[in-house]
């Protein structure tokens, strides 16, 4: 049976790998970072965030082999303090998707909760790991957290067939977002526990 622990500092690189593998040439990051060095560029955002905001500022859950891992901000999480650091570099490795990057963001902040929550700003599963359940068991820690704390839990997908896992995990769609500059549907999602 797989372990779901903390990640650590040790846990970095085969985390990255995961996050990598997972989302490197999908649609939505295709839309967000530049085709040239298109996978050097992701895992650079990829480790970026991992440490400076899930490691730093949040919560890291993955598994013992490190082929699932999700990255969550916290109640706790100051969001000026997790990402005005990260966001010149984070601009930076987007290249010349980094306008079509910030107007994405744009047109999900209105529907981004206000007040406290469990974000969860990434999950994944390593291809070949994929359909044993890893995802709904990296996510369980931090949907438990959040129903500790009596808060909602929110995330964001691009991904359509996404969408089924999370609805059994009681989330629900909030909004669908249509990215400006041609770039794929979002669906917002909550779960109020």
């Amino acid at each position: 049976m797989t372990e779901i622990r903390r990640a650590t500092h040790d846990d970095i690189d085969g985390a990255v790998d995961t996050l990598t593998a997972t989302f490197a040439g999908k649609s939505y990051i295709r839309h967000v970072v530049a085709e040239d060095d298109h996978e050097r560029r992701v895992r650079d955002l990829q480790r970026l965030y991992l440490v400076e905001v899930g490691l730093a500022l949040g919560e890291v859950w993955v598994s013992d082999d490190l082929g699932a891992v999700a990255v969550w901000t916290t109640p706790d999480t100051d969001a000026e303090a997790a990402f005005g650091p990260v966001a010149a570099r984070a601009a930076e490795l987007a290249g010349d998707r980094a306008v079509a990057s910030a107007l994405a963001e744009q047109a999900l902040d209105p529907y981004r909760p206000a007040g406290p929550l469990y974000h969860l700003g990434t999950v994944a599963v390593r291809p070949d790991r994929q359909g044993r359940g890893l995802g709904t068991a990296v996510l369980r820690p931090g949907l438990a957290a959040a129903d500790a704390a009596g808060v909602p839990a929110y995330l964001e997908t691009s991904t359509e067939r996404n969408l089924r896992l999370y609805r059994r995990l009681g989330f629900e769609v909030t909004a669908e977002v249509e990215s400006p500059d041609g770039g794929p549907l979002t669906w917002c999602m909550v779960r109020t526990g």
